[in-house]
């Protein structure tokens, strides 16, 4: 196998396409889309999303602290987009793009109703990089669609069509191949 040494970039694909809601008091909510959003702990719950200075989101975050990370289908894939190259100063990206503003349970910024999962989130900490800021926040809770649960009230993601972002392109998540865990099992089932 032959391969190139190319410049440093960011090449860690595919990651979440994810539509981060925010809003000052007063002012009409906005939508922001993140490809560079993560998991950083898991107690306390705690993710992180990455926003470049000169973006219209990044001071009403910066201002509120606070925020909902809203997943995305392939569904909400035109909007996705829509909202990733759109700026909410000139824009109402929720009329727009003919989303709803779902009513959050423990933060001030409306959710994206239309978004199977959405994640209520506190920033804690910012981290001044270069290009982005990373906004660390604390997940003060999480609240799922109804429809993704099974009969024993178990989460099942993948009923919810998510999609990833690769490298400027959209991709539905593919097939299943196995459980965390499942190289070590006796039984190798999936």
């Amino acid at each position: 196998m032959s391969k190139q040494t190319w410049k440093p970039g960011n090449m860690l694909y595919p990651v979440p396409a994810v539509m981060i809601s925010c809003k000052r008091p007063g002012e009409k909510p906005n939508i922001i889309t993140v490809a560079w959003a993560g998991t950083i702990c898991s107690d306390p719950a705690m993710v992180s999303i990455s926003v470049r200075k000169e973006r219209y989101s990044h001071d009403i975050i910066s201002e509120t602290g606070e925020f909902v990370i809203n997943l995305t289908t392939k569904q909400l894939c035109y909007a996705t987009d829509y909202c990733g190259v759109k700026s909410g100063k000139n824009v109402d990206k929720f009329k727009e793009m003919n989303l709803t503003e779902g009513a959050s349970t423990k933060v001030s910024v409306p959710s994206i109703a239309e978004s199977p999962v959405n994640i209520e989130c506190k920033v804690r900490q910012v981290i001044e990089l270069g290009s982005h800021d990373m906004f660390i926040a604390e997940v003060l809770c999480v609240d799922v669609d109804e429809s993704l649960l099974d009969d024993r009230g178990a989460l099942r993601l993948e009923k919810a069509d998510l999609i990833a972002y690769s490298h400027g392109q959209y991709f539905g998540l593919g097939e299943y191949i196995g459980k965390f865990g499942y190289s070590v099992q006796k039984n190798k089932g999936k």
